[in-house]
């Protein structure tokens, strides 16, 4: 029966922990339309970077580019609903009075993070062929604390 009770609490806890983590179940806290040639001229949200999820104790956001560690919310900051992103590429760039870090899931469903691409503890992701479609993203920061930040997105 003890073994039962700890096999049961093992399972629900490490559920828990999975669900606490960044999700695209769920959509943005905020949600904006977008188009390749609107993004040309460089588009900025304001944001409070940090979450209390630590990434590496969330085995389903395996992003394909850098590892590294970082704090973010479950639900996405920002889902963008883009069209016409056919001939560009996709700058999306997170800095704040803070370390921070970004997040991003897309369309296709495959993960991608930076720390410090963008200097100064920013981070910084550049999508060569973006799809049209949902994108997500979090702003997230190195050490698990808070602060005002800015995302910028655009297209080049």
């Amino acid at each position: 029966m003890k073994f039962l009770v700890i096999t049961l609490f093992a399972f629900f806890g490490t559920t828990a922990a999975v669900q606490a983590c960044p999700t695209f179940s769920m959509t943005g806290v905020e949600q904006y339309n977008g188009t390749g040639d609107v993004l040309y001229s460089p588009q900025s949200y304001a944001v409070v970077a940090g979450g209390e999820n630590y990434i590496y104790n969330c085995p389903q956001v395996r992003p394909l580019t850098d590892q590294g560690p970082g704090y973010f919310a479950s639900q996405p900051d920002f889902s963008f609903y883009l069209t016409g992103m056919g001939p560009y590429a996709l700058h999306i760039t997170v800095t704040g009075k803070c370390d921070t870090t970004l997040l991003i899931n897309t369309g296709a469903a495959n993960w991608y993070y930076d720390d410090d691409d963008n200097g100064d503890g920013g981070g910084k992701i550049t999508l060569r062929n973006p799809s049209n479609g949902r994108i997500d993203i979090w702003a997230g920061t190195y050490d698990g604390g808070y602060c005002d930040a800015v995302l910028t997105l655009e297209t080049f």
